[in-house]
């Protein structure tokens, strides 16, 4: 199973970014698959996570109404749209799959992950 993460970088405060996240050996339709970042000096937290088939879908409370997560099973692609983006938002965000079917924004039930990218929000 190989996640590989592109989109990011660098954005004014109030603006917008989409990441996106290519799978190959891991099919979407199936298991639950989520985004999670990584601010310098915390711990790493969820920020969305959906199973594309039943269309459950989770949002940490900081993120609600500004990011959005989707997914192009034909693709085997994720993506998360982050609009009105705050500085507190800057962190490295990773794509991550699931090895069960709920979504969960518990990173141990996460064991496929990309390989991180940096967005920055300047305020």
């Amino acid at each position: 199973v190989q996640l590989v993460q592109s989109g990011g970088g660098l954005v004014q405060a109030g603006g917008s970014l989409r990441l996106s996240c290519a799978a190959s050996g891991f099919t979407f339709d199936d298991y639950a698959i989520g985004w999670f970042r990584q601010a310098p000096g915390k711990e790493r937290e969820g920020v969305s996570c959906m199973r594309s088939s039943d269309g459950r879908i989770y949002y940490a409370d900081s993120v609600k109404g500004r990011f959005t997560i989707s997914s192009d099973n034909g693709k085997n692609t994720m993506y998360l749209q982050m609009n009105s983006l705050k500085p507190e938002d800057t962190a490295v965000y990773y794509c991550a799959g699931s090895r069960y079917y709920s979504p969960s924004a518990r990173e141990d039930e996460y064991v496929w992950w990309g390989q991180g990218t940096q967005v920055t929000v300047s305020s």
